[in-house]
């Protein structure tokens, strides 16, 4: 392909320099003509003419080859500072005429206010980070208040609050996460981590969904160590989790991993044929989705996105009416085994 797009390039250059060039060749072809309808008129020996034409049509050739060799290194030049023009815009050399002078003072300017309007975004970014950043860690502290006055009472209208303070705990969380992948800097820390520990960690935080709602968990554990960024992998599974938990209203959540695969899957309400493509793009719901109230698009966009961050291809399949089933291509990402009892 890039041998495909220099001859392409080449072929653009001598056609814009043959182009460029025909008002010279014009005039060497009217005085040539003039030139030789004078020595017609007269009777003149022809054998001048011919040999001044031919000489002259030598020179025309090689002030041609000049200039087209001239040509293709300035286009040369002007095509490497395309692909750097964002960041090198203020480099741009001098013109060799008013046009190519006026050019740069107009790509200068452009350069400046795309500087501008940069550095302006990037200002505002961080106020609302800092902002989102702030309200989440504030709303914590009510949330943790309202938990301890409700105390732990098998109460279903404290139960049922409880829930709801778990919600929007996750959602809390969620927009913490949404916030920290947008940002210049996501903060990994790459390290070995038992999977089964991880695992363990989100089955604890969502264990009174699965009592609640009365749902079987099927889990074996697994002896795997993954080398990963801990908080955005747990990220991806609490996601998982959680919407496997909103979208099975009986049966059974299953977790397995087998050659290298983490396996999330439901026997839930599934996803439609058509929505499936499209379940991890920003604010997609699909069908169930818009016929669940508490649907946002944003968990499954929040597991797309950390898992490209993470490099871990996130794949899904499912059926309508019969679940639905997530899972983490691992293979590359784990290292060795640990000895961990099956529980």
């Amino acid at each position: 392909m890039k041998h495909i797009h220099t001859q392409n390039r080449k072929t653009e250059i001598l056609l814009d320099c043959l182009r460029r060039y025909k008002i010279p060749a014009g005039f060497f072809l009217l005085d040539n003509a003039l030139n030789y309808a004078i020595f017609r008129l007269y009777g003149l020996d022809m054998e001048p003419f011919g040999y001044a034409f031919a000489v002259s049509f030598f020179v025309l050739i090689v002030a041609f080859a000049a200039f087209l060799f001239r040509e293709k290194r300035k286009a040369d030049r002007r095509f490497y500072q395309c692909e750097s023009i964002l960041t090198d815009w203020n480099m741009l050399p001098e013109g060799e005429s008013l046009a190519e002078r006026d050019c740069r003072k107009m790509v200068q300017s452009l350069g400046a206010e795309n500087e501008r309007l940069a550095a302006s975004f990037a200002e505002e970014r961080k106020k609302t980070e800092d902002f989102y950043t702030a309200w989440v860690h504030q709303i914590k502290t009510p949330i943790s208040v309202m938990k301890l006055r409700l105390g732990a009472s098998d109460h279903p209208d404290r139960q049922a609050l409880r829930e709801e303070l778990f919600r929007i705990e996750q959602y809390t969380a969620m927009v913490l996460a949404y916030q920290r992948l947008g940002s210049q800097s996501n903060d990994l820390m790459i390290q070995e981590y038992p999977l089964d520990g991880l695992i363990r960690e989100v089955i604890r935080k969502y264990a009174s969904g699965f009592i609640s709602k009365k749902l079987r968990l099927e889990y074996a554990g697994t002896d795997l160590i993954i080398v990963t960024d801990k908080k955005w992998f747990v990220c991806i599974l609490e996601q998982l989790i959680s919407n496997a938990l909103k979208y099975t209203p009986s049966g059974t959540v299953s977790i397995t991993v087998s050659e290298g695969v983490l396996s999330v899957a439901d026997t839930g309400i599934g996803i439609a044929p058509e929505d499936l493509p499209r379940i991890f793009e920003k604010g997609y719901t699909g069908a169930n989705g818009r016929l669940n109230d508490k649907s946002s698009g944003l968990g499954l966009y929040l597991c797309g996105e950390a898992a490209a961050l993470l490099e871990i291809p996130i794949a899904a399949r499912s059926r309508p009416g019969e679940g639905s089933c997530f899972s983490l291509q691992l293979s590359d990402k784990t290292v060795t085994k640990n000895t961990c009892g099956k529980v």
